[in-house]
């Protein structure tokens, strides 16, 4: 089959629509609109970080625009559950029919002993279950009297019962049921947390996982590598490359190039190519769209890593810094705290990329401003750092 041949425009938009950025706004979201968000990206990654808004709220909000954030704690939590967290991508919130196509990763998880293989004996594992079954939600901090805490491990203090129960919910023997307001984990039996119908799915074989999480893959990239595909939820490079070939035979992915790519790529059969897209907001570091750095180099032209971890000194744009989408293209990026003592949107730096239309400080204060009464936050104050931060004040002054 020969390959269809994509400028780098056209990919751009087909990536951006397959994760929805082209469908129909809502003026008010609701849970049918965060299934149809959710369908699109396939899953949100959770991270404990919350200078702005924990990470999983904000691609929902990237695409549905500003929405009741309640929506995403029923999906999560109530029944009907939609949503239950597994190491997806990483830890993730995912639709619950997601479970069994994730149990060979939990056989291999259980055979491996995840990251306290040496801690975490069966007999405790089996103790540490039992407690679940019998007392039902808790969290770490609820079973640790009376167990010892281990300091072995460099960069963490977890207690023995969170390590115990970070296995077993690896291994799938205990499930997220949600989290409290520390953020701390809840756990549960799966079949107190889970859909029955989901629990008694049969259970693909490995291969057939791959293939269907390959698939899912592609639908949520849209146009991808065979790498890209395998990172979305973090599967073997061999094993992905297998499922794309059986795709391939089966007409749902199509072999592509893209200019000035230097790797084949795959587009999926049902994949929007619309002509234009017409996105203004602000992306998490966390966003599936910049989850790859070197895609979003291919895609954007927009070299972004985060800041997080690195001193403060040797930053060079912030410690929370987050992408501006402008149409099709990333055309800035702002490092934001959300001073909530304050009820203040804070703009430590705002920097603009060299090819930035001459709209950008307007069009980007503008999502500021919507961004701001999302969160509940009655003003905006701009700091003097970054390139883009003289004009920006003039606008959020306006």
């Amino acid at each position: 089959m020969r390959p269809l041949s994509l400028s780098a425009g056209q990919a751009r938009r087909i990536a951006l629509a397959a994760q929805g950025f082209a469908d129909p706004a809502h003026a008010r979201p609701t849970m049918r609109t965060l299934a149809r968000t959710v369908g699109r990206t396939g899953l949100l990654q959770v991270d404990s970080v919350n200078v702005l808004q924990r990470a999983h709220y904000l691609p929902l909000y990237s695409r549905m625009g500003p929405y009741d954030v309640d929506l995403l704690r029923r999906a999560a939590q109530e029944r009907p559950r939609r949503l239950v967290e597994y190491w997806a991508h990483v830890q993730a919130l995912m639709p619950v029919e997601l479970w069994p196509l994730m149990r060979h990763r939990m056989e291999r998880m259980r055979a491996q002993r995840g990251k306290w293989w040496r801690t975490t004996s069966e007999e405790l594992a089996a103790a540490v279950l039992a407690e679940v079954r019998e007392r039902g939600p808790v969290t770490a901090r609820d079973l640790d009297d009376g167990l010892p805490r281990s300091r072995e491990h460099w960069g963490w203090n977890w207690s023995q019962a969170r390590q115990v129960l970070d296995y077993l919910f690896t291994a799938g023997d205990v499930a997220i049921a949600g989290r409290n307001a520390q953020f701390e984990v809840v756990y549960d039996l799966p079949e107190r947390v889970l859909p029955a119908a989901v629990l008694a799915a049969p259970t693909p074989a490995p291969d057939e996982a791959v293939r269907e999480l390959v698939r899912r893959a592609a639908r949520s990239h849209g146009v991808a590598s065979v790498g890209c595909l395998a990172d979305y939820y973090r599967m073997g490079r061999t094993a992905a490359k297998q499922a794309v070939d059986e795709l391939v035979e089966a007409g749902e992915l199509l072999p592509a190039r893209v200019e000035d790519w230097p790797r084949p790529v795959y587009l999926h059969a049902g994949a929007a190519r619309p002509r234009r897209i017409a996105a203004r907001t602000l992306l998490s570091p966390f966003d599936p769209v910049v989850w790859e750095r070197e895609r979003t180099e291919r895609l954007f032209g927009f070299h972004y890593r985060i800041e997080i971890y690195v001193p403060a000194h040797k930053r060079r744009f912030g410690y929370y810094v987050l992408p501006f989408l402008l149409g099709d293209r990333l055309v800035a990026r702002v490092d934001l705290k959300a001073d909530r003592a304050t009820g203040v949107l804070v703009v430590r730096s705002a920097h603009r990329e060299p090819d930035a239309p001459e709209e950008t400080a307007e069009e980007l204060a503008a999502e500021l401003a919507r961004m701001a009464g999302w969160l509940g936050l009655s003003d905006i104050v701009v700091e003097q750092r970054g390139d883009l931060a003289a004009g920006l004040i003039r606008e959020v002054r306006r």
